[in-house]
């Protein structure tokens, strides 16, 4: 449900009723993942989407049934085969969902609003919810904060709230929405309690280096993506936030100099633009020597020769150059610096969910790969530019 927490925080504070249906677990090809919601108000009001339309009109029916009877169920839908009239996921995939009715006296609405109100505000936190075990206990919540602390309570044994604080925790470092199995006393023995842990983290960041025409194209199309984008460059005249007025802020610096001292972790992405060698090796050396989960640079393949050199003559060992992917973007034949900022996104995309940048038609791969498998490698990338 913090997928769509802004809409149900302003539910909260107006003080509707409402029904929330969120996805516990999927196999196979199941469009959208654990945490994904659905939530319907007492006025019939819909937001949010758990199948991409497949099961929503099953789940929006389940919301108003727990609003009217005020139980907690949980719910499977499969394949629905060629049968037009079944409810289920053409795509083959499987979810399970829980849906838990909110009515506005409801004893678990004190936390679930602290909830929301953390993740719409960008705190980084964890909610976790009791999906299966005693009816009593189903729906219960405990709110995690990143210092640990935490309110709320799932009930029964002391121990169970302090022990799945501990595991919303590590979920919560990882940024990963999942399930815990633990016994009613809170021991690490499953069967007893299912605690489906939703996650909330600041969104990553996006820092493009370069205030060139480019960056304006791809600022847009990170923040499309979801991320916080910086633009950086050395050159005042340039790095203003008359030209950048999408990005989340425009710093003027040296960029090797910004990035030692800016907050990063593992989920951001850097994008060089200038391909300028007093810039960009200063700061590729550094960069590449972090753990970011992406690191692109764009230019000729002349020029991504001649920068390789330089950043061996730094220093810079083959594993942390194998980690550069340059020349930036996937093959598109992008141009425009917007076909070029497109291709960038697609590039970060696979390199984040593991895809190969090849046309799905003809291939034999999922559309919908396993997360927890390790990523397939990336087809070599193109820039748009011949700079």
């Amino acid at each position: 449900m913090l997928d769509i927490a802004g809409q149900l925080h302003r539910w909260m504070e107006e003080g509707r009723a409402f029904a929330v249906g969120t996805v516990v677990s999927v196999g196979g090809s199941a469009p959208r993942g654990p945490g994904a919601a659905l939530a319907v108000d007492s006025e019939g009001t819909a937001i949010g989407s758990v199948s991409g339309g497949c099961v929503e009109g099953a789940v929006y029916e389940l919301c108003e049934r727990a609003l009217q009877d005020g139980r907690a169920v949980r719910e499977q839908f499969g394949y629905s085969d060629e049968d037009a009239f079944a409810v289920g996921l053409t795509c083959g995939g499987v979810i399970d969902m829980m849906i838990t009715p909110v009515p506005a006296d409801s004893p678990q609405r004190a936390v679930l609003q602290a909830a929301l109100s953390a993740a719409a505000g960008g705190e980084a936190s964890a909610l976790a919810r009791v999906v299966h075990g005693p009816e009593e206990l189903l729906g219960r919540a405990l709110l995690v904060r990143a210092d640990g602390t935490h309110e709320g309570g799932l009930g029964g044994h002391p121990e169970l709230d302090r022990i799945a604080a501990a595991e919303a925790r590590a979920l919560l470092d990882a940024g990963r929405t999942g399930t815990v199995g633990l016994s009613e006393d809170g021991s690490h023995c499953p069967g007893g309690l299912t605690l489906l842990v939703e996650t909330s983290v600041p969104p990553p960041r996006m820092i493009v280096f370069g205030a060139v025409d480019f960056a304006a194209a791809l600022v847009r199309a990170g923040k499309f993506l979801g991320h916080h984008v910086t633009v950086c460059d050395a050159r005042p005249v340039f790095a203003t936030e008359a030209r950048f007025p999408e990005a989340d802020e425009v710093v003027v610096d040296w960029p090797h100099r910004y990035l030692r001292r800016t907050a990063t972790d593992g989920r951001t992405v850097v994008c060089v633009l200038t391909h300028e060698a007093r810039f960009d090796i200063p700061l590729l050396t550094e960069a590449l020597r972090m753990p970011f989960a992406f690191v692109g640079a764009m230019g000729s393949r002349r020029t991504h020769e001649d920068r390789l050199r330089r950043l061996r003559e730094a220093g810079l060992s083959e594993h942390e150059l194998d980690r550069l992917r340059s020349p930036i973007g996937l093959d598109l034949g992008a141009r425009t610096p917007e076909e070029t900022a497109l291709s960038i996104a697609a590039e970060v995309i696979a390199a984040r969910r593991g895809g190969t940048g090849l046309p799905l038609t003809g291939g034999a791969e999922p559309i919908h790969r396993d997360l927890s498998a390790p990523p397939a490698p990336l087809v070599a990338g193109l820039s748009g530019s011949d700079g």
